[in-house]
């Protein structure tokens, strides 16, 4: 320990101190709803530290950049963040073990109310989820899809210790198990790796190929999100199977020249 450190913390609040437990783990703070928490308790941890290593902290903070906005590579991607109000409810409810209600927008359905009994929250490459449970069955909820939401005063039927790491890849495996799930093989561009990785559900086998680009085995969850998924990537990705989305693709593609080739 540093001579006349500090290390009364008393000053942090609950969120202040719940945030840097969380700091740790990539950009949390900001799926959570907790930078602003983050922020001022960093700042009382700066101010606990003797004067000439406040400092030299405060330099040393400045001269490095963790983790921007911008990527020079690849295209970064956007962190999901949901209104202040609604992320309050939702963190509440869950560390208190109470119900929770949510305005939930699933995928092509119409948003509706739902009371679930919340596990716990999870950040995966800027995107958060609500693990929860809703009459017993497990029940997997991006944050992002949350419009609205109310802790309630009723306890959550839930265990009173929980394995986050456990049960989060307990429900991946039996969500790449379910649905039309398609594995295809590709050339990227190394510049689009991230971007093609980012979109897929899993990587099975990655090797160089001949011209310097990649060779990848990746899986998407039904064919829509795979043609989607190569099609954002223009050139710089080539569909080598399965033969159906190298068909659909080349259709899409010649569609864009019919109309823009000819002439108005």
């Amino acid at each position: 320990m540093l001579p006349d450190f500090q290390t009364d913390l008393s000053g942090l609040n609950h969120d202040e101190a719940l945030a840097l437990l969380v700091a740790g783990s990539g950009r949390g703070e900001q799926v959570f709803g907790l930078g602003s928490a983050l922020a001022s308790a960093m700042r009382k941890v700066v101010d606990a530290l003797p004067e000439g290593h406040r400092a030299a902290a405060s330099d040393a903070a400045q001269r490095l950049l963790i983790d921007p906005e911008t990527d020079l590579l690849s295209h970064r991607l956007v962190t999901e963040e949901l209104p202040d109000t609604t992320m309050i409810e939702v963190r509440r409810a869950v560390l208190a073990g109470h119900k929770l209600r949510i305005h939930y927008a699933a995928t092509d359905q119409t948003p509706q109310w739902r009371t679930v009994d919340p596990i716990g929250l999870v950040t995966v490459r800027d995107r958060g989820y609500l693990l929860a449970t809703r009459s017993g069955a497990d029940r997997t909820y991006r944050l992002s899809r949350v419009l609205a939401a109310e802790e309630l005063p009723e306890p959550a039927q839930r265990p009173n210790r929980v394995d986050l790491d456990r049960i989060w890849r307990e429900r991946c495996a039996q969500f790449l198990s379910d649905g039309d799930q398609v594995t295809v093989q590709v050339r990227v561009n190394p510049a689009r790796r991230e971007d093609l990785v980012s979109t897929a559900q899993t990587v099975r086998a990655e090797e160089p190929d001949a011209d310097g680009w990649l060779r990848l085995e990746v899986t998407f969850q039904d064919a829509r999100h795979a043609e989607w998924a190569l099609w954002q990537l223009t050139t710089d990705v080539e569909a080598l199977s399965p033969q159906w989305l190298r068909t659909s693709l080349r259709n899409r593609a010649a569609a864009i020249v019919s109309r823009y080739g000819a002439s108005s």
